[in-house]
């Protein structure tokens, strides 16, 4: 029996769900980008890095393209960069609203807010 559509979208964002992971995708919407690249950009182990490209190969989300020598990693498709930035404009949203509260309960802890309520 086949899983049903919510936990298979459940699992995919698990396995979007690590920092590395999401850095490894917005270093690569820009176009390939050589593994020692990578490495200099994101500053951890190279096992670690290693990891963590396979997570994302494993899933089909990247290709990796050999040129001789160097490895190469890409987004496997156009789609990935779209939800990246529906993610940041959703998290832009979030922020603006808690900045907004925070004015506000800054707002009511000044003394002229305190004599107005109190």
């Amino acid at each position: 029996m086949q899983a049903p559509l919510y936990q298979v979208k459940a699992e995919f964002f698990r396995m979007l769900g690590h920092p590395v992971r999401i850095r490894v995708l917005e270093l690569l919407q820009h176009g390939p980008v050589p593994v020692r690249d990578l490495l200099a950009d994101i500053e951890i182990e190279p096992s670690s890095l290693s990891q963590q490209l396979a997570v994302l190969r494993r899933s089909g989300i990247i290709v990796s393209i050999r040129e001789g020598s160097t490895v190469r990693y890409a987004l496997a498709g156009g789609d990935v960069a779209e939800l990246l930035r529906a993610a940041r404009c959703i998290l832009t949203e979030l922020l603006t609203g808690q900045n907004q509260l925070l004015t506000e309960l800054q707002q009511a802890d000044t003394p002229a807010a305190l004599d107005r309520t109190g």
